[in-house]
């Protein structure tokens, strides 16, 4: 009999689990644009565009792209899936990345962590305001003698979602 009943649990328990975790819900998902003006530094300095995409995968990751075109109009690429689990994942293109974990904690919170070539790079936290019309981006990272230095730039959003 007791047997049964951890048979019967069991199974129970196994229908009640989803098959594939689904793509989250976040006001985070669209195309974004960086308002370069923005950026703490000189604007010689500062890319000429900035563009981001986030999309949910149906298996619960998440897609990203990243379009940089500098004052010489060259560009750089980055593109990955991840898990949103914080479990680390590859990331292809000519941006310096090549390793990416990722975390969701909110629907309207994206925090990531970049690595190339196995040196760890940054900490970036993307939050979405109220309305769903700004993305704010909080990089945390180091300078070469260890000095800590957060930077924040704002993003629109591009793609007429709320």
């Amino acid at each position: 009999m007791k047997a049964l009943l951890v048979a019967f649990f069991a199974s129970a328990a196994l229908q009640a689990a989803p098959v594939s975790a689904a793509a989250p819900e976040s006001p985070l998902f669209g195309r974004w644009t960086l308002d370069t003006a923005t950026l703490p530094m000189p604007p010689e300095m500062r890319p000429k565009r900035v563009t981001l995409s986030f999309d949910p995968v149906a298996d619960g990751r998440i897609a990203t792209q990243v379009l940089i075109v500098d004052q010489n109009d060259r560009a750089m690429t980055s593109e990955s899936t991840l898990s949103l689990d914080g479990t680390p994942g590859r990331a292809s293109g000519t941006y310096w990345v090549d390793v990416l974990a990722a975390k969701m904690p909110a629907p309207n919170v994206l925090v990531m962590q970049f690595v190339y070539e196995g040196v760890p790079r940054s900490t970036r936290v993307y939050s979405v305001s109220a309305d769903g019309k700004v993305l704010t981006e909080t990089e945390a990272y180091f300078k070469e003698d260890a000095t800590p230095v957060m930077r924040t730039a704002q993003f629109t959003r591009v793609d007429g979602r709320p």
